[in-house]
């Protein structure tokens, strides 16, 4: 038995490692200096050849980026987005084993305004990417989230889609070769382009937006939607079809869970898949969805990835700050303990589908203003949603009736005559929606009942509705009008 007064020796000894162990997997014969798992071991070049092969393995099993398209990639300054731009150099450069046939450009979206930066500082975050975007040689277009405020209200609108069907993929890539095109690859004309000129009202603007939100959650999701709407416009003013983002699997696998937490489990399938085409002609990939932020933490430093850190709305904030960083940082502890749980909720993602209409199909007035995905409130009389709008209206019911029975009752619309004026022709005032009653505008904008259910969420928690960009509010007012002149003349219309 163990004594107290029993001495050990100080140095125990250790058994050595055999050295086949420490040997690339791959090529068995090169140390190897990565361990991406217990069983993966790669040597440097082993490793590169694997990076390269995962990237180009993903474009060509799902087959949706066609020879000669142009193809627009969302770059951050972050790892990911960064080493995305780095394969895509590599695909293209003339060194490579199985070159890329599309033609790229860059687009970053300076964030700064909305988060309180300085102007200087903005102006040092995109110079550090100018330097990037340069060396690469690719075209790259750099805009300052203000724009967002000016947009149209055709960006959350769906366009006719011109993408070729996967089948005839293969026929497309022979014709493409046979035609010996690869020559118009290379972009000749290079945007340079430095931060443009943002006027201090707009910032001022868009900083009244984002703080009109109570809670962090809510800004990060209404933040994350507006980037989309600017990364959509700019890829159809400058003609590219594809936009390239750089969500890799990590960051799927929190965007999974927050989705769920969020109440958008109809629109999972969309916003974790390789492809999304809810805006119709401009369709959104993730080509890094196969990468673990390790991996890519990796590559970057053993190949000198450059990359520029520019905060965010998490940064220096704590851990239950919102939905977004409590899952974060819930999934990166879990991960360390059990090295399987990012692959696992990733692998669930996979198999998730709509069940609802498909949102390439849907139409325009059927689809959420903010997300641009189909509408999950129109859900049976017997659901937990319709229950939450039955409690809403009671409560605000009892309200406004204790209200009404000490007041007469008072009229909020015009009491013109419906044919202004013209009593000859009709005795129906606009309120009680005569023959003329389409030309009477709404009070106020109903957006709420045009967004799905999680941006319902989001938007409750803002102080006041008309904070949103004017083409927001432009698109509801034309629904609201195209909806109540189908109700006015649904006696008359044919029944599908």
């Amino acid at each position: 038995m163990c004594q107290v007064t029993e001495t050990y020796h100080d140095d125990f000894e250790q058994n050595e490692i055999p050295s086949e162990s420490k040997k690339c997997v791959k090529c068995k014969d090169v140390i190897a200096v990565v361990a991406i798992r217990a069983g993966d071991k790669y040597c440097r070049g082993c490793f590169e050849l694997y990076f390269h092969h995962k990237f180009r393995a993903t474009l060509g099993k799902n087959r949706v980026i066609f020879p000669g398209e142009k193809v627009l990639l969302a770059v951050s300054g972050g790892p990911s987005s960064s080493s995305m731009l780095r394969q895509v150099q590599e695909g293209l450069s003339q060194n490579a084993h199985k070159k890329l046939r599309f033609m790229p450009g860059i687009v970053y979206i300076d964030e700064g305004g909305a988060l309180g930066q300085s102007l200087d500082e903005r102006r040092q975050t995109v110079a550090k990417m100018d330097d990037i975007f340069k060396a690469s040689g690719f075209p790259y277009h750099i805009v300052p989230l203000e724009q967002v405020l000016d947009l149209p209200s055709s960006v959350i609108m769906m366009a006719p889609s011109s993408q070729q069907q996967a089948s005839s993929y293969k026929a497309y890539v022979d014709n493409f070769i046979r035609k010996n095109t690869c020559s118009c690859l290379t972009p000749e004309q290079k945007h340079e382009t430095s931060l443009p000129f943002v006027q201090e009202s707009q910032t001022e603007q868009l900083q009244q937006l984002i703080n009109c939100f109570k809670t962090l959650t809510a800004k990060e999701d209404i933040l994350s939607n507006l980037r989309q709407h600017l990364l959509v416009h700019t890829a159809r003013c400058e003609g590219y079809s594809k936009l390239m983002l750089g969500d890799n699997c990590t960051r799927l696998a929190c965007k999974l869970l927050v989705s769920i937490s969020l109440g958008r489990g109809a629109q999972l399938a969309q916003d974790t898949s390789f492809s999304d085409s809810r805006y119709g002609d401009i369709v959104s990939v993730r080509p890094m969805r196969d990468y673990s932020a390790k991996e890519i933490a990796y590559y970057n430093h053993i190949f000198n990835v450059p990359s520029v850190f520019t905060p965010n709305l998490q940064t220096k904030n704590k851990e239950k700050s919102s939905i977004q960083r409590l899952t974060e940082s819930f999934i990166n502890k879990l991960q360390v303990d059990f090295p399987s749980t990012v692959s696992t909720i990733y692998r669930t993602s996979e198999k998730l589908q709509t069940a609802s209409t498909s949102s390439s199909s849907a139409n325009t007035c059927d689809r959420c203003l903010l997300c641009m995905c189909s509408l999950d409130t129109s859900v049976e009389n017997a659901s937990a949603f319709q229950a939450t709008l039955i409690s809403k209206c009671l409560s605000q019911t009892k309200s406004g009736g204790a209200n009404s029975a000490s007041s007469p009752r008072q009229n909020t619309g015009p009491t013109t005559r419906c044919c202004q004026g013209k009593e000859e022709h009709c005795e129906t005032t606009l309120e009680n929606r005569g023959c003329c009653s389409v030309i009477r505008a709404p009070d106020t904008t109903d957006v709420t009942s045009l967004l799905c259910y999680s941006c319902q969420l989001t938007t409750k928690d803002m102080s006041s509705v008309d904070r949103l960009p004017q083409y927001i509010l432009s698109e509801a007012q034309i629904r609201q009008r195209r909806a109540r002149m189908k109700e006015e003349i649904s006696d008359f219309l044919l029944d599908d």
